[in-house]
């Protein structure tokens, strides 16, 4: 019975965090502000006062996870109202998404081995980039721990936002094309919701950019877990 209640009361918190927290981003778009960032800083301290680690908690609530994979196939929706974009750019998309997968998961394998880390957090930490569902999925198939992946994604799509607020200041990315890919591919649902603040034209690219490298993770899965063997 007690378990049943610390299960539904970390369900609440976390609702309530998010429902608590979202107007504040809503009033400051900033990337401090974001949900992504302040929901979990508000369940760490919650988790400090009560004794609460990680792994418990994302055993008791880990449906909210696997409520993300239906979430991500929403996206669908926008990418078939743009799709006179993406038949005008796939080229340009496609070499993004594999230039881009390529060397998020090879820095994050390189800077992991450079700093000694564990060989399980490396393997957590190579599908970092790419949307929840799917990085727990290929983090199983390479032999790293799903649950510290989805960790990974959180602080991964929060570095994202504020890098790509940063990059788009100084660089001139004229484009929705580029603007839209260089959140969906450095920084997964975190980058397309913040894409979508930009426009709805960045926010459809970020979109198809973010489900293509997904599904390009999943599909190297086995390569990858070859070679790091």
């Amino acid at each position: 019975m007690r378990a049943e209640f610390v299960s539904l009361a970390w369900l609440v918190a976390t609702l309530a965090g998010y429902y608590a927290l979202k107007p504040v981003y809503r009033r400051h778009p900033r990337w401090w502000t974001s949900p992504l960032l302040t929901v979990p800083v508000w369940l760490a301290l919650l988790g400090v006062i009560f004794g609460m680690n990680y792994p418990a908690y994302i055993r008791d609530t880990h449906w909210l996870v696997l409520m993300l994979g239906p979430a991500t196939v929403a996206f669908a929706l926008p990418i078939w109202r743009y799709r006179h974009v993406i038949r005008e750019h796939w080229l340009a998309l496609a070499l993004g998404v594999v230039g881009g997968s390529t060397v998020a998961m090879g820095s994050a394998w390189a800077l992991a081995s450079a700093l000694g880390l564990d060989d399980e957090v490396r393997r957590s930490l190579v599908p970092r980039s790419i949307t929840t569902p799917l990085a727990m999925v290929v983090s199983s198939d390479i032999g790293g721990v799903p649950e510290l992946t989805a960790l990974f994604v959180v602080i991964t799509g929060v570095a994202g936002i504020a890098l790509g607020e940063l990059l788009l200041k100084y660089l001139p990315l004229r484009s929705a094309l580029a603007r839209g890919a260089l959140f969906g591919v450095g920084a997964h649902g975190a980058g397309t919701a913040k894409a979508y603040g930009i426009g709805a034209e960045e926010g459809a690219v970020s979109s198809l950019a973010m489900v293509l490298s997904g599904i390009l993770n999943v599909l190297l899965a086995p390569v990858v877990a070859k070679l790091m063997a």
